[in-house]
């Protein structure tokens, strides 16, 4: 398959992954959208670092439009989707930070030791939750 054509089938499907996921947020009770993102993927691909770059790759280009407007949580459970499906095991993780006399938060995908979707912030929060993780 050309690369050409496989950027737009990984962008078209993070597009179909962000709307369900922001749909999923709104109206999903978070006690089933936690115990879904807990569970492990059916299979296990080990070699699958292209499928990484493009999921991550994807995601941000379609959460960067401005009409898509996706706040991290969408972001990371559409990410956490599409890796499922490739039979990769990735965490999805929450954390919040103390902003202005408040408290903000944050969520984003780990594989392994290494973050990568929504890294850029996560050092100054603090991880309460993370779900999900690869098999062994």
């Amino acid at each position: 398959m050309k690369a050409k054509t496989l950027r737009r089938i990984y962008l078209r499907e993070a597009t179909v992954m962000l709307v369900a996921a922001r749909l999923a947020v709104r109206f999903v009770p978070a006690a089933q959208l936690f115990a879904w993102a807990s569970r492990p993927p059916e299979r296990i691909y080990r070699f699958a670092a292209d499928e990484v770059d493009r999921v991550s790759w994807a995601i941000e280009m379609i959460s960067s439009k401005q009409w898509m407007n996706t706040s991290a949580l969408p972001r990371a459970l559409a990410a956490h989707a599409m890796l499922r499906r490739r039979g990769i095991g990735s965490r999805l993780c929450l954390g919040v930070a103390h902003e202005r006399g408040g408290l903000v938060s944050h969520a984003w995908i780990e594989l392994g030791h290494k973050i990568i979707l929504g890294g850029a912030e996560t050092a100054r929060f603090t991880r309460l939750v993370a779900l999900g993780g690869e098999q062994t």
